[in-house]
C-alpha cells in the first residue's frame, strides 16, 4: 500500500496504533505499520527504559512516541515548583468526601502505608509533557504525537529540528486547521466513536470534513477495528488509520486480566463519554463509576487536571481491590468487535486481509 503517510515514514501499511505497551508498540512496526507509545503515565525515567527497549526490538522500524499537552487547563499560568501544591487546593472538600463515600459504598480499602507515591500530574499539563518530549527526542522516533489539541508552535518547531514528524488528534475541521498553522505534518481526525479524549462528531461525518479543509495526510481514527472500516476510512479520503483500542486484547499487551475479559465481553453499547476520568469528556467503559458521576448526588466533575488529581488514587485503590463494578478505563465502540484474543500480527495480517476483500467486493460492484 502507498499513501503520503507511507510515503513520508517508509512503512509498508498505513496503520498506526496507540498503545501503552512496549511490545505492542515493537510488533506493530515490526509487521510493516507503525507503533506509537503513550507516554502520558511515565515518568521521563521510566520513558527512557521503554523507549530503550523498543530501540532495541523494533528492529529499526520507525515508531512514535503520543504526549498530552492540552491547549487549556487549570492552573496553565502557575509557576512549576508550585503547580501541584495550588491546585490541590482548588479541590473543594465536597469532591474529595464524594469520591470517599462512593469508595465506601464498595468497600474499596486505603492504599497501603508503603504504597508508591501517586502521579497526580504526571504527562496531564505543558509543564509535565515537555520532559516526556525531551526524552522522545533523544531517540530515533519517527512521530510525535499530541493528543490534546494543538501542540505548542515550539514543541513542534523542535521536533523538526530533530527531523522528526508531528501528529496531532482533531475531533472538528476548526481543531485541524489550528494543528496546521502551527505546523503538524499530519492530522488524526478521531471520531465519536474512539476511546479516550474525544469530541462528539461520528468518524464517517468527521473524515471529509476534515480532509477537505486541510492539505496535509490525515488518519481516521474511531471505530477502525477491521480492514473493512480501515476500507471505508480511505474511501473518504484518509491516507492511513489511526488505531488504540483495537490492542487492548492482543496478547502483547499488558492489559489487566480483569479490564481484558471485560473488553472480551463487552458490546458497543458499554462506552460512555464521560468527564469522570480528567475532567475533558473521554469514552470509558461504562459502569458504576461513570453512572455515579451523572447521578442526582454527584457533585460533577472539575475541569482538567483537577479532576485526574482528585481521582487519581482512589482508580489506583480501585485497581488493587476487588470492585470490578468501579473499573473503568477509556475504550471504544469498537470493542464491540473484540471477542477474542489474537496475537499483534495476526491482528495487523487480518487488517489488510479484510481490506483487501472489501476493495475486491467493491470492484465487483462497479463491474457489475
Amino acid at each position: 500500500m502507498r499513501t503520503r503517510v507511507t510515503d513520508m515514514f517508509g512503512i509498508e501499511l498505513p496503520i498506526f496504533a496507540f498503545s501503552h505497551c512496549r511490545d505492542v508498540v515493537a510488533a506493530v512496526s515490526r509487521a510493516g505499520g507503525m507503533g506509537v507509545l503513550g507516554a502520558l503515565y511515565f515518568t521521563p525515567e521510566e520513558l527512557e527504559t521503554e523507549l530503550k527497549w523498543i530501540d532495541d526490538h523494533v528492529d529499526g522500524k520507525p515508531y512514535g512516541v503520543d504526549v498530552v499537552m492540552p491547549a487549556s487547563y487549570e492552573g496553565a499560568d502557575f509557576a512549576p515548583e508550585e503547580l501541584v501544591g495550588r491546585l490541590q487546593a482548588m479541590i473543594p472538600e465536597g469532591h474529595r468526601a464524594f469520591v470517599e463515600n462512593l469508595l465506601g459504598k464498595h468497600g474499596v480499602p486505603p492504599l497501603s502505608s508503603d504504597a508508591d507515591p501517586g502521579r497526580v500530574l504526571l504527562g496531564w499539563t505543558d509543564a509535565t509533557a515537555r520532559p516526556q518530549v525531551e526524552v522522545a527526542l533523544r531517540h530515533p522516533i519517527a512521530l510525535l504525537a499530541n493528543a490534546l489539541g494543538p501542540p505548542p508552535a515550539d514543541v513542534v518547531d523542535l521536533a523538526h529540528r530533530h527531523g522528526v514528524k508531528v501528529a496531532a488528534l482533531a475531533s472538528t475541521p476548526r481543531h485541524a486547521l489550528k494543528q496546521v498553522e502551527v505546523g503538524v505534518d499530519v492530522v488524526v481526525a478521531q471520531g465519536t466513536e474512539a476511546g479516550g479524549h474525544t469530541g462528539e462528531i461520528s468518524t464517517m461525518v468527521l473524515i471529509p470534513q476534515v480532509v477537505d479543509a486541510v492539505d496535509v495526510p490525515v488518519l481516521a481514527a474511531g471505530g477502525i477495528g477491521n480492514g473493512r472500516q480501515m476500507a471505508a476510512g480511505m474511501a473518504l479520503g484518509a491516507e492511513g488509520v489511526w488505531t488504540g483500542s483495537l490492542w487492548l486484547t492482543v496478547d502483547e499487551a499488558d492489559t489487566p486480566e480483569m479490564a481484558k475479559r471485560r473488553i472480551l465481553e463487552a458490546t458497543s453499547r458499554d462506552t460512555v463519554r464521560s468527564r469522570s476520568w480528567t475532567g475533558k469528556p473521554a469514552r470509558l467503559l461504562r459502569n458504576e463509576w461513570t453512572e455515579a458521576w451523572e447521578a442526582e448526588e454527584s457533585p460533577g466533575t472539575l475541569p482538567m487536571p483537577l479532576q485526574f488529581m482528585l481521582v487519581s488514587d482512589a482508580l489506583r485503590r480501585i485497581g488493587r481491590s476487588d470492585a470490578s463494578e468501579l473499573a473503568t478505563f477509556p475504550a471504544g465502540q469498537v470493542i464491540g468487535l473484540t471477542n477474542q484474543v489474537r496475537s499483534t500480527k495476526d491482528v495487523m495480517f487480518g487488517l489488510v486481509e479484510e481490506y483487501a476483500e472489501a476493495l475486491e467486493r467493491l470492484d465487483r460492484i462497479t463491474q457489475d
